[in-house]
């Protein structure tokens, strides 16, 4: 894949995924093996009324994101999640969300990143690693 690949173009293949539009994801950097994402807060991802926080999923789903798209430099795409492990650090109080993905290690057929997700004042509240599926898709 090109090197040229601009946050733009990034931005309108990730949000080409109605899901993605639903989760408000800005894309904000974009590296050789990184990217970074921001995620706008809805009332939608609170899991108890009572004490306000974002459900797992949400985080969860962010890390996936955030990984995968990691890659889009060397595949220019999404790529499909073979696992995913996830590790919550602190519940998700109301408020934007920025992810920051990272490549570990690429290859030609499976790669592996991983994914960290924070809140406004920079607090990890979850962490995670997938592995990806990158063999070009067959004609």
């Amino acid at each position: 894949m090109s090197d040229t690949i601009t946050i733009e173009e990034v931005q309108r293949l990730i949000t080409r995924a109605p899901f993605h539009q639903w989760l408000g994801i800005e894309v904000t950097a974009l590296s050789d093996d990184g990217i970074e994402l921001t995620a706008r807060w809805r009332e939608e991802w609170v899991v108890s009324p009572e004490r306000r926080y974002t459900h797992g999923g949400i985080l969860a789903a962010l890390i996936d994101l955030a990984a995968d798209w990691a890659l889009v430099k060397r595949t220019g795409r999404g790529v499909p999640t073979i696992d995913m492990r996830v590790d919550y650090h602190a519940a998700a109080m109301p408020g934007d969300l920025t992810v920051k993905g990272r490549v570990v290690r690429a290859g030609s057929q499976f790669a592996t990143a991983e994914a960290q997700v924070y809140d406004a004042s920079g607090k990890l509240l979850a962490s995670g690693r997938g592995t990806y599926f990158t063999a070009p898709p067959k004609s």
